[in-house]
Parts: C-alpha cells; sequence; structure tokens
C-alpha cells in the first residue's frame, strides 16, 4: 500500500445463510430491491441515504413499487432523524462492516511499514463460538420463550445471539421485554425475524425511545374506533365515517377513506 486510506471496497461479504433466513418471508420483488438497496448502501460507503434515492435505485413509477421500497427499508434499514426523506436512512451491519474494514486495512498498512505484516499472519484467529445440533444455552432460551411473536428460525437466531452475547450483557433479562415492547402494535406480518433484530442490535434503538403510545391507543382517545389492518394502514371509524392512517407516515396523517 502507498500509505492512502482506503475506504471504498468493491466487494461485499454476504453470508448467506443469514440472508436467505432473514427474508425468507418476503417475495422475489421485495428480495431484489433488499439486494439493489443494499449494494447501492456499500457503493456510498455506507452513509445516508434519502428515500427517494432508495425509489430511483427500486426504479419505482407506481405507488405499488414505492410501497414495497418502504416495506424494505422500515425492515432492514435504520432512520437516523425525523424527516425519512432526508439523507437519514443506514443499514446498521453495512456501516459496522465498513468500519471494520477500514480500521483493518489501516492497521495492515501500518503493520507494513513497520515490517511486521508477515509476522501478523502467523497470528490465529480468535474462533467464534458455534452451538451445538438442536442445542441452546439457557439465558437464549429463556428469551425466547417470552417473544411475544416468534419469526425465523430458532437455530439462526440462536447463532447470532452467540455473536452478539457479549454486548447484552447486564441487559440480556431485559431483551425480551425490549423486543416485545417495540413490536407491541405492529401486524405480525411487519414483525422481523428475531435474528434479523438481534443482527441489526435494535436493541439500541430502544435505549434512545421514550415510552409511547400507539397509533390506535392514540386515536382512541380522539374519539376513534380501530376497525381492521391492511397492509401499512391501519383503518378507523368516527361519526359514521371510515378514516386510514399509514403506520410508516410519522407524522400519522388521517385519511378520509373514499
Amino acid at each position: 500500500m502507498d500509505g492512502k486510506e482506503i475506504n471504498k471496497f468493491h466487494a461485499l461479504q454476504l453470508f448467506t445463510d443469514t440472508f436467505a433466513a432473514e427474508t425468507v418471508h418476503l417475495t422475489n420483488e421485495e428480495v431484489g430491491i433488499y439486494i439493489r438497496l443494499l449494494c447501492f448502501a456499500w457503493t456510498k460507503n455506507a452513509k445516508p441515504f434519502s428515500i427517494r434515492s432508495a425509489y430511483r435505485i427500486g426504479q419505482c413509477i407506481d405507488d405499488d413499487c414505492k410501497g414495497t421500497v418502504k416495506k424494505v427499508l422500515y425492515e432492514f434499514f435504520k432512520m437516523n432523524g425525523e424527516d425519512e426523506y432526508a439523507d437519514c436512512w443506514t443499514h446498521k451491519r453495512l456501516v459496522q462492516e465498513h468500519d471494520y474494514l477500514t480500521k483493518k486495512y489501516k492497521k495492515r498498512s501500518e503493520a507494513g511499514k513497520k515490517g511486521g505484516l508477515a509476522r501478523s499472519k502467523n497470528v490465529a484467529p480468535i474462533p467464534i463460538p458455534s452451538p451445538s445440533p438442536n442445542k441452546y444455552i439457557n439465558s437464549f432460551s429463556e428469551i425466547w420463550d417470552k417473544l411475544c411473536i416468534k419469526r425465523g428460525s430458532k437455530f439462526k437466531a440462536h447463532q447470532i445471539y452467540l455473536k452478539v452475547h457479549d454486548e447484552i450483557d447486564g441487559i440480556q433479562h431485559h431483551i425480551a421485554e425490549i423486543f416485545n415492547k417495540q413490536m407491541k402494535g405492529i401486524e405480525d406480518k411487519f414483525v422481523p425475524h428475531f435474528s434479523t433484530w438481534l443482527s441489526q442490535k435494535r436493541w439500541e434503538d430502544y435505549q434512545n425511545q421514550d415510552e409511547s403510545i400507539t397509533i390506535k391507543q392514540k386515536m382512541e382517545k380522539l374519539g376513534y374506533v380501530f376497525r381492521h389492518t391492511e397492509s401499512n394502514f391501519d383503518y378507523f371509524k368516527k361519526d359514521g365515517i371510515e378514516y386510514k392512517i399509514d403506520k410508516y407516515d410519522k407524522d400519522h396523517i388521517i385519511h378520509k377513506v373514499e
């Protein structure tokens, strides 16, 4: 290396088993859009991008396509801020992977300058513990049993749990409670697999969230009666008139059903 800092990486490592488990519930169209957005985010060095950019990458020309893009963003990406149209969307694993590679190549470059690169190749890698077939550690089993909704592979969730175990040390007894609170009021089909939730470290999001009432509770306080949920809309009725709210709309604008 010539001393220049490397921060552009053309290859993105994809853990196929994890990816397959996380996307098994998606349609082919949704999987395709998810892959497009992953590649786009990686070419931007995992920096934030806007939802308009996501629509462009998804080649959206109608509201159905935009709805699919929104669904993928809200399930697999993280919105930093309140305005979804700002440059605020990131993918937590990509950010971590990019930071890791940047530091790795910087360290290798510095070691090479000092003549230590050759010696570093002889250091044995730190082994990652893997679960025995059909066996789960007690702390994970206790968490799994307490989940209000169990989606995805228990085995895959256990593998991810082993990788993040040290990071949740001290709060592992509250992990199920945090997950259940975050999923409260969300339709089952929109609930992420527990393995996805763990790999994206969404328990960290809860530490920055205030306890807030759900859309349904807010509407009921205003005199609206909840009727049903369809796609990403919750439907309500008041004074004989039906209304709907897009659950992904942060402003919770009430629309009259025509």
